[in-house]
């Protein structure tokens, strides 16, 4: 019982969705009845329904008012049997964290696409936020899942040149393994407050602490969501240890000579010092790798070959890509024993007295005169395995990752630094190659990102085709600059600021645009007539506040249509409802335009504007319920047809009685790649009320109107998933392309494709990676 003696039956409808069956606008009804009369006060032109993207059956709801037991949505009398499982308070929570990101990513002017994931128990499994400027993902994961089916949707979710933050819901065996692998995990959880549901986050250290914080008071950073209680974790956390694994007795290894351990190498430690050596496992090729020993121990000779009899262990990145053998005690082999393993050779002339003895030998302790090796021929070079040619995603990333570790640690880095860390292949790229490359790590362009090259220095400025790779990027005036060392500076000031510990505000990038020159006729011309009047200043009318109630009604009814109406329509009650409120005098006139004209206009102007965008939008809601009323009624689809046929309802060509809608489709598509992001096929012109048929069909012809190697604007729609939509593989078909087989490459195609989309409708537009498929 509550407090006030109502039995509360949890069990009714409490959430729904605001608007028609398709939106993502969530709310929960009050379930007292004196705050359910204030909500309807506040909202008495809301229409609810049981929303798709809850689960629902997409009819319209009606709430009911009770005073002994909870109030509740229900379905109409004659709605159909509705199977939704989720009716709870929390059936909702990925609605209102979709909304409390964009608003936070509004809030922050930060570029990303937010949508929700059914991961096959729901609509609300996950939440997935892309951030292509700062090439970060962030998955909200609200549905359990084991260590197993993580790491595959971490896979899944990038492809290697991103990066990936996870936010749990529930507490997992998952989180809890983040919590002491990290030291943290972030948490998410919602709490009611009126008809909302406000959304936070928290920070899970090791011990199971969680300090939450609301949403809105995050940051969104260039190294993911942050909190205050996050920062003072990290600043706290020792560094984390690397997971390992016992090896079999039995490894050798020979020291190789002068060669350099990379820089900030992963397995570094205070206690040990590392060395890299060529290792034979039983029955397997000899690899090279890095070796770490006592710190109080000198590096064994490289004259000799070595065994480790016990406690050796292989150190791994958590990426699983670097890996490193700890021993704490070796020993020596003989000469026989050492020729077998292949890591040693005997001397061109006899030394067997000089033979080693296979005598354990314990780490020698250092000690300020150390007594001199005796020294024999140099070994036979060690056959190392081949190594497998890196990608140039992969090259990418480990710029990438170079380069922000540099920032944090605010320092410049070389070619010759990046080169040892990376691989010596880095060493034998051709400029055209490095600038090719540099271009990949920093792109797209964005003002709140800093540019990752600009911290490789060259002498006592930054890398001379810094400019060419600029100009590639979208910076004009870059190549051939007198200001790029100065430019470099600012950019690494930025960097730092971005990737410091902890994250500052950047100042602003430095503009490389010329200063304007000085035209000796004009300054003559001044001389000559210093009495030149001062051109007129363009009047900008004032509006006084006016009372007219016609005008008023007109607006209020517009803006209660105002969200159901389609895009044309919507344009023209908003250019009527600014006029109306600019004459009215509830908006200033400043200097604008549109409310220059509207201010100057008559009251029976705004009275006509108004009147036929009322008429209008009745008549495009009547159309648009007649649309649905048609499309409940008609009878289950056909088989379908062979795979090139045409649909019945549309013409053979996009440009007759479908025509407007194919343009608008079309405009549709280019505007979202120009703007760097996707479109949820729900959000599509036509999306949520044409046959799946059709929409491939539209989808198909606009892609079938450009040359060949165009990019597929059709992957730009997305599934309610995420991922792409089902006929995805048939629109390649149709195009002339090959699809793949599996769905992992299909979706490694589709994402190439989108990125190809934004490169070619950037401004400036970005060279084209190549397509991953080839003609059918």
């Amino acid at each position: 019982m509550s407090p006030s003696g109502i039995a509360f039956d949890h069990r009714r409808v409490q959430t729904a969705v605001i608007g028609n069956k398709n939106s993502d606008h969530p709310v929960i009804l009050p379930m007292a009845a004196h705050e359910l009369d204030m909500w309807r006060k506040a909202h008495p032109h809301y229409s609810y329904w049981c929303g798709i993207q809850l689960g629902g059956c997409g009819g319209e709801l009606s709430d009911r008012r009770y005073t002994q037991k909870v109030c509740h949505f229900a379905h109409h009398p004659s709605a159909p049997v509705c199977r939704r499982t989720a009716n709870g308070e929390s059936s909702a929570d990925h609605l209102f964290i979709k909304r409390g990101v964009q608003r936070l990513l509004k809030k922050q002017k930060v570029l990303g696409n937010v949508n929700t994931r059914n991961l096959g128990t729901g609509p609300g499994d996950a939440v997935d936020v892309h951030l292509p400027g700062s090439r970060r993902r962030l998955r909200f994961q609200l549905s359990s899942l084991d260590h197993r089916a993580w790491r595959r949707a971490a896979d899944d979710l990038t492809d290697g040149s991103e990066d990936l933050d996870w936010i749990f819901g529930p507490d997992t065996p998952v989180s809890r393994e983040l919590a002491g692998r990290h030291g943290f995990t972030l948490r998410v959880r919602c709490e009611t407050v009126g008809g909302e549901r406000r959304v936070h986050i928290g920070a899970e250290a090791r011990d199971r602490t969680i300090q939450w914080t609301p949403l809105e008071d995050c940051q969104l950073t260039p190294t993911g969501l942050s909190t205050p209680h996050v920062e003072k974790i990290r600043l706290s956390l020792p560094r984390p240890k690397l997971p390992s694994f016992p090896l079999l007795s039995g490894l050798v290894f020979a020291i190789v000579p002068k060669a350099k351990v990379p820089t900030s190498s992963p397995f570094e430690a205070k206690d040990r010092h590392l060395v890299v050596a060529d290792f034979k496992p039983a029955d397997s090729p000899i690899v090279r790798a890095l070796l770490s020993l006592p710190g109080d121990t000198d590096v064994p000779p490289a004259e000799h070959v070595y065994r480790i009899p016990e406690s050796a262990r292989m150190l791994v990145t958590d990426d699983g890509r670097g890996w490193a053998v700890e021993a704490n005690r070796y020993v020596r082999l003989n000469a026989h024993e050492a020729q077998r393993t292949g890591l040693w050779s005997p001397p061109p002339r006899s030394q067997a007295d000089n033979a080693p003895t296979s005598t354990p030998v314990p780490p020698a302790r250092k000690s300020p005169e150390p007594q001199p090796a005796r020294v024999l021929a140099p070994p036979k070079a060690p056959a190392a395995a081949p190594k497998a040619v890196r990608t140039q995603a992969e090259l990418v990333s480990e710029f990438r990752k170079a380069l922000t570790d540099t920032a944090r640690r605010r320092a410049t880095t070389t070619w010759d630094a990046l080169t040892r860390r990376i691989g010596p292949e880095v060493s034998l790229l051709t400029e055209g190659e490095c600038i090719a490359l540099l271009v990949a790590v920093d792109s797209p362009l964005w003002e709140n990102v800093p540019v990752l090259s600009a911290l490789i220095s060259h002498g006592d400025g930054p890398l001379p085709y810094l400019g060419d790779v600029l100009a590639q990027l979208g910076v004009q005036y870059a190549k051939g600059s007198s200001r790029l060392k100065q430019w470099a500076a600012v950019e690494v000031e930025r960097a730092y600021a971005a990737y410091g510990q902890p994250s500052q505000a950047m100042k602003p990038r430095l503009s490389l645009s010329p200063a304007p020159k000085v035209q000796v006729a004009q300054v003559l011309h001044k001389w000559l007539n210093p009495q030149v009047p001062a051109p007129k200043r363009r009047v900008v009318p004032t509006v006084t506040k006016r009372a007219d109630a016609r005008i008023s009604e007109l607006i209020t009814e517009l803006r209660e249509l105002h969200p159901n109406l389609s895009k044309p329509v919507r344009k023209r009650a908003n250019k009527a409802i600014l006029g109306g409120s600019v004459w009215l005098g509830e908006l200033p006139v400043l200097r604008n335009s549109k409310r220059i004209t509207a201010a100057g206009q008559t009251r029976e102007q705004h009275l006509r504007s108004l009147e036929d965008a009322l008429s209008a939008a009745h008549k495009d809601i009547a159309a648009a319920q007649h649309r649905e009323r048609q499309e409940q009624e008609q009878p289950p689809p056909a088989p379908a047809e062979p795979k090139e046929s045409v649909p019945a309802q549309l013409p053979s060509t996009p440009k007759t009685s479908s025509g407007t809608l194919y343009e608008r489709l079309n405009r549709q598509l280019i505007d979202a790649a120009a703007q760097g992001r996707t479109i949820p096929i729900l959000d599509l012109e036509g999306g949520p009320t044409l046959p799946d048929e059709t929409l491939r069909w539209l989808l198909t012809s606009i892609d079938r109107n450009v040359s060949p190697d165009a990019p597929l604007l059709s992957a730009l729609v997305t599934a309610p998933d995420g991922g792409p939509v089902l006929f995805f593989r048939q629109i390649l078909k149709e195009v002339g392309l090959a699809p793949p087989e599996t769905d992992g490459w299909l979706t490694v195609v589709w994402r190439r494709e989108q990125q190809r989309a934004h490169a070619a409708y950037a401004n400036p537009p970005r060279e084209l990676l190549p397509r991953l498929i080839p003609p059918a």
